[in-house]
């Protein structure tokens, strides 16, 4: 879990992708010798900080977005979210300006209309603008993993994992997911256009439910707030059958992702959301359990042989 690790280290708040983007393009330059197919690489110009993997004749992509949840530094001490962040006294944050480094804590005010406000805890002014992500904290035992950004750095681990043995397929590491946006858009028109690309997974971490437990396997979404079409949620689950891997199907009402985005465009695609749950989403203690993970994998790795 090394590799996981580092990817949790690395800071990229919605609309600051950049280190997290040129981490992975790096990874991988590093390590696409070793894998079965060396994938052809889109990003810059045009591309914002998405990156693009593309193994062989794709006819399916992985969508992992690689933005986190966080805050912004404002006026006076406040902070504002990025995302959703779940906000309690004292969560430790991380952070840089042009002073330096910034280790911070986070300070919840209530007012007396029912509201809250947020603010850090410093000796000095941190400048406007500047990004505060949760101080990363990992944690390893035999059964789990938890640190902040499980969500949803654990996804994109999965997407690299998943391209050590991919021979047709494509690969999008797309940003904005947390605060709207998204990336989506015009990274799935790209892979419409040129490779006919037509079928999304979408490699994220979803929630521990009344019906989504721990230990249960990777989570299959029948829907959340998006809807996938019905014909091509069945066949997904006929491949997860077959496939032998555990799985839980999950239904949900509320709760989006790329795949929701990507509904949201005029393009032809279809989509699942396959992902490992996790507890305390959203916090510095996100937890997700290492069979689930490892059942992630596999999935992914059988149906994108078979679709």
């Amino acid at each position: 879990m090394k590799l996981l690790q580092e990817l949790i280290a690395v800071r990229g708040a919605s609309g600051d992708e950049g280190l997290i983007k040129e981490f992975i393009l790096n990874y991988v330059i590093e390590n696409q010798s070793k894998w079965k197919v060396e994938p052809e690489i889109f990003h810059g110009k045009g591309f914002q900080d998405a990156l693009i993997l593309v193994f062989g004749k794709p006819t399916t992509a992985i969508f992992a977005h690689t933005d986190t949840i966080g805050f912004t530094a404002a006026y006076d001490n406040n902070l504002y979210k990025i995302g959703g962040p779940r906000t309690q006294d004292g969560f430790q944050l991380v952070g840089a300006d042009s002073q330096g480094e910034i280790e911070t804590e986070l300070m919840v005010i209530d007012d007396s209309h029912g509201g809250q406000s947020f603010q850090y805890v410093l000796d000095r002014e941190i400048d406007r603008g500047t990004n505060l992500t949760f101080k990363p904290n990992f944690r390893e035992t035999d059964e789990y993993i938890q640190s902040p950004y499980m969500d949803n750095r654990l996804g994109v681990w999965n997407a690299l994992k998943v391209a050590e043995t991919l021979e047709n397929g494509a690969i999008v590491f797309s940003t904005y997911e947390e605060h709207g946006g998204n990336s989506v858009g015009f990274c799935g028109r790209f892979l419409w256009e040129k490779y006919g690309v037509l079928q999304a997974l979408i490699s994220d971490i979803t929630w521990v439910t009344d019906g989504v437990v721990h230990g249960g396997g990777v989570a299959i979404s029948m829907r959340d707030s998006g809807i996938p079409r019905k014909s091509f949620l069945n066949r997904i689950i006929e491949l997860a059958k077959e496939s032998g891997v555990k799985y839980q199907l999950e239904v949900e009402s509320a709760g989006g992702s790329d795949g929701t985005m990507l509904q949201k465009t005029d393009l032809p695609f279809d989509w699942i959301f396959i992902g490992a749950p996790e507890d305390f989403v959203h916090s510095p203690d996100e937890k997700v359990f290492k069979y689930d993970i490892m059942c992630m994998v596999e999935m992914y790795r059988f149906l994108m042989k078979k679709l």
